[in-house]
């Protein structure tokens, strides 16, 4: 699968297409399980290696979208509560100090490059108060929407807020370069939103169409911030490829990730509903090679599983498929791809806390 990784901005679909259908006949003596996904190299805690560059990270958020409206900020603390795992910003202070150290040998991560971590947190958690409008959602990381608590209209702004002060953060930084990347991410986001909207009546097309969604709005915003932090720390445009490429491919494979626990994780566990994804009427990975099996759902995914009985009777197909082990194995593809990346670096522990970043990215259930 290594055409995936070489390219910045497109993936070629045929080619992936064509790679799906063989995943898809692959004998399942092949598969490896989740599990399995270990490197013989001693690998270092990601989470322990980052926590350093990630202290005060909510705080020095909430100073970012300092207000005086009392009601915003309090929608702006509500989800910015210090709580979540912070796995992008985690990923760009890693993905920095492992580009100074192979560029320089310098272990320490530039202001800037931390601005970047924060920014990209902001940019998310915007991105999710507004996808929570847009599907109507209860919940998120375990509590109710702000869309549930201050409504739809008030949710948008405080979305749009957010993304404002992201956006002055960044002007901050004061570089072109890094604003017109981190920019991307932006409109990225937005098409990847319309493209979510659609679907395509060709199979192939529709498993191409998933990816490019998919890629626009998760891996788009770890695959920029990785670049963007690279060319902070090191003026290699080679360096500057393998961080995107590395943050491409784990974005890629934590959605499709998200997207089998979907089906197989409890509603407590994941901190949202499950079979979320079908009751929106989005077809996900799963679904798209259960289909291959069951080709009745085709009818249901053009319809968007809007008829009684749909919903139900799709994640039973999923269930009775080879749906969620192939996305699994999708999954594992794009992690060995961004691990082949990562490896041009010179050796780090940042580099091997990156490796096993991989593996947890497989391995997690929520």
């Amino acid at each position: 699968m290594c055409h995936i990784t070489q390219r910045s901005s497109t993936f070629s679909f045929p080619k992936i297409c064509s790679i799906f259908w063989r995943f898809h006949h692959t004998s399942t003596s092949h598969w490896c399980s989740c599990s399995k996904t270990v490197s013989d190299e001693k690998h270092q805690d990601p989470f322990q290696l980052g926590r350093k560059d990630l202290k005060n990270l909510y705080e020095d958020i909430k100073k970012e979208l300092l207000v005086s409206a009392a009601e915003l900020k309090e929608m702006c603390d509500y989800y910015f509560d210090g709580k979540g795992k912070a796995f992008r910003p985690m990923i760009v202070v890693l993905m920095a100090r492992a580009c100074n150290i192979h560029h320089n040998n310098s272990k320490e991560v530039q202001a800037s490059q931390r601005s970047v971590a924060i920014i990209a947190e902001m940019i998310h958690t915007a991105s999710l108060v507004h996808d929570d409008v847009i599907d109507d959602a209860n919940s998120r990381r375990g509590k109710r929407t702000l869309n549930q608590i201050w409504g739809e209209r008030k949710a948008v702004l405080a979305g749009d807020f957010i993304l404002s002060a992201a956006s002055v953060a960044l002007a901050r930084i004061g570089n072109t370069t890094i604003i017109s990347v981190l920019t991307q991410v932006i409109e990225d986001l937005v098409r990847g939103e319309f493209l979510q909207l659609g679907s395509k009546e060709n199979e192939n097309e529709r498993f191409a169409h998933y990816l490019e969604k998919t890629f626009k709005k998760t891996a788009s915003l770890i695959a920029n911030s990785c670049k963007a932090v690279s060319i902070l720390g090191c003026p290699d445009p080679r360096v500057h490829e393998i961080a995107y490429q590395y943050g491409k491919n784990v974005g890629i494979a934590f959605q499709l990730i998200d997207d089998v626990l979907d089906f197989t994780s409890c509603a407590d566990h994941l901190g949202k509903p499950t079979a979320a994804d079908l009751k929106l009427g989005l077809a996900t990975g799963p679904v798209l090679f259960a289909c291959r099996q069951f080709p009745e759902m085709n009818a249901m995914i053009m319809r968007r599983f809007s008829k009684p009985g749909d919903v139900e009777r799709a994640r039973k197909y999923v269930l009775q498929s080879d749906g969620v082990q192939q996305t699994t194995y999708l999954a594992q593809r794009y992690c060995h791809a961004a691990t082949r990346e990562i490896r041009k670096l010179r050796p780090s522990p940042e580099r091997e806390a990156l490796v096993h970043l991989t593996e947890m990215v497989l391995m997690r259930d929520k």
